[in-house]
């Protein structure tokens, strides 16, 4: 069984293996004897916490509210007005730690942060006992995304990452043709996206500025190393910045990657390479080219995905007929051309192969919805099939990526020991550094 598929009654014994202190990356809170999970009868509702309401937090709030919605957490004021005004009865926090602790009914929280806040929030959640919906992609470093996975197997928490397209029929449909050999061996797979859409391969200001009344600056900084507030960073820019977010393959890699990834097995990769506008010691570049080596699964062959962003696409392909964020899938027998995360279908080419073509019998379950399967889960269902066993690989593969770019070098991956074998010089970038910052109530 595909380690994602996890029953629940895996998920229910795991939930009594950890009794360790467990110390959460850049947070002053020790939660010994970590909190029962809580579990929900499926004719009730949950009472759901809120971490981050702007922006694509006010998506998640409408995927739901169909449930109780308590409470609600944001550092910025401006942003989170509208998430503020849809819930007027929910109670408002600044600070997440002070929330999760306060709140004593939460069943469950939803993490919408900038990517160096999801580890520490979910982390803190889960070892709670809450179950957990967190955005892609589900961890700022590798070392986080190991642990998310072994804390959320621990808790026997219901979770799942903000890759919506996980559960879309489509996705489930190519995954089906292709692990029903249609394509025969596939060995190659190129990937793409037309992010960044911010700016990139540009150094630190070298002025700062005052923080605006309603944004408490050293809350938004929390875990990431200190530094002066600077507008170019909020409130949608720090997404390329090193300290805050992971470039345009942590962006849009757990999205695009995903349905080739699960179709074919993928798990860690043996080697990744990367070439880029340049190195920045601040910032993604300004584009990449990103070649990961997969080994053989079983009698699966390896496979090579390549990775394109910044304007870059594979070779040999017409620019003027590939979408702006796309996969092939390409096999010995034939190849998937698979649009976006949000798609409207994908093609089976040379067409005149595939005119006839019947899918195969479904072995998947359709999804009732991205965020429908994970509230369901938490009422005792089925785990949701993008929870955090499957999405920390899927982050850390993408995480990889971002690790050959910023040592400059091929990365020859030891899974087990979760080290770079060819590259000490990489641990700092693996593991990512953290800062206890001030607790606001």
């Amino acid at each position: 069984m595909p380690s994602h598929m996890l029953t629940r009654r895996k998920f229910l014994i795991s939930s009594c293996a950890s009794t360790a202190t467990v110390f959460l990356p850049g947070c002053t809170t020790q939660i010994s004897d970590p909190v029962a999970t809580r579990h929900v009868p499926a004719n009730s509702k949950l009472n759901i916490g809120i971490i981050g309401a702007g922006g694509k937090g006010l998506e998640n709030i409408k995927g739901v509210s169909s449930e109780n919605i308590v409470a609600i957490c944001d550092v910025d004021d401006r942003r989170a007005a509208e998430g503020y005004k849809r819930l007027p009865k929910a109670v408002r926090y600044r600070d997440y730690r002070v929330m999760l602790e306060k709140v004593k009914s939460l069943d469950a929280v939803v993490v919408t942060t900038p990517d160096h806040h999801h580890a520490p929030a979910a982390l803190m959640a889960m070892k709670l006992g809450r179950h957990v919906y967190c955005e892609k992609p589900l961890t700022h470093s590798i070392a986080e995304a190991r642990e998310m996975q072994r804390v959320a197997r621990e808790q026997g928490v219901a979770t799942q990452m903000g890759n919506q397209g996980h559960s879309y029929d489509d996705t489930r449909r190519l995954v089906e043709v292709v692990q029903a050999g249609t394509l025969g061996d596939v060995q190659e797979v190129h990937v793409w996206t037309d992010r960044p859409i911010w700016p990139q391969g540009i150094d630190r200001p070298q002025s700062s500025e005052t923080p605006p009344p309603e944004l408490n600056w050293d809350l938004w900084l929390g875990p990431a190393p200190k530094r002066p507030y600077h507008s170019s960073y909020l409130p949608f820019n720090w997404r390329g910045w090193w300290d805050f977010g992971t470039g345009a393959l942590g962006d849009m890699g757990c999205h695009n990657i995903d349905a080739a990834f699960w179709a074919l097995k993928l798990q860690y990769p043996l080697s990744i390479e990367a070439e880029s506008s340049g190195v920045n010691a601040e910032t993604a570049p300004k584009w990449s080219i990103i070649r990961y080596k997969f080994p053989a699964r079983g009698k699966l062959p390896p496979v090579n995905l390549t990775w394109y962003d910044g304007g870059k696409l594979p070779p040999d392909r017409d620019p003027k007929i590939l979408p702006k964020n796309g996969s092939l899938i390409v096999g010995n027998k034939g190849t998937i051309a698979f649009k976006d995360w949000n798609p409207n279908g994908f093609l089976l080419q040379p067409e005149e192969r595939f005119r006839d073509f019947v899918d195969p019998v479904p072995t998947l379950p359709r999804s009732p919805g991205h965020y429908k399967e994970w509230i369901a889960a938490c009422k005792g269902g089925p785990p949701p099939m993008s929870n955090f066993d499957y999405a920390a690989v899927l982050t850390e593969t993408c995480l990889l990526g971002n690790l050959a770019l910023r040592v400059g070098k091929r990365i020859d991956w030891d899974a087990k020991n979760m080290r770079a074998k060819n590259c000490p010089e990489a641990n700092l970038f693996i593991r990512g550094e953290h800062r206890e910052w001030r607790r606001v109530a």
